[in-house]
């Protein structure tokens, strides 16, 4: 599978009284992080919204190991790649490396929903497309490597 890759330095607002990473602040990693490796289709969120007619791709599970901790000012690398496809769902899975260590591995299960043909305002999982799928893998075998999601 196709891995984006993008470094990022951990900001003071991050981190808790002892400088550490809050850990809910991964999960806004993993979801940015999951943003820049959708766009790698050649799509924004939003293009893909409105080409595919969807509602967005909810988090219906999500977790993390944590290895080691990562502090204000540290520089680290989000390796995130597409883990495993279902019909409608997908597992994103996210590595946090800081000197060149493994400091997080973290998953996230997704969903691609579209609204609901028949109840307004309600959503309905729906088929990920063909050419989402394909264009997230990597024929070559080769990692495709992207620096905070531009290639």
């Amino acid at each position: 599978m196709l891995v984006n890759r993008r470094t990022l330095r951990i900001e003071w607002g991050q981190c808790d009284p002892a400088g550490i990473v809050f850990y809910p602040q991964y999960l806004i990693i993993f979801d940015s992080s999951t943003g820049w490796l959708f766009e790698r289709t050649g799509l924004t969120p939003s293009a893909m919204r409105k080409k595919y007619r969807i509602v967005g791709m909810p988090v219906v599970e999500v977790g993390a190991r944590f290895v080691m901790p990562c502090r204000f000012d540290d520089e680290i690398v989000v390796e995130s790649e597409v883990g495993e496809w279902g019909r409608s769902s997908f597992t994103v899975r996210h590595r946090i490396v800081k000197a060149g260590e493994l400091a997080l591995d973290g998953f996230e299960k997704r969903v691609w929903v579209a609204p609901h043909p028949d109840r307004v305002g309600e959503i309905k999982a729906q088929t990920v497309p063909a050419e989402i799928i394909a264009s997230l893998a990597d024929p070559t075998g080769a990692t495709t490597i992207a620096f905070n999601g531009e290639a």
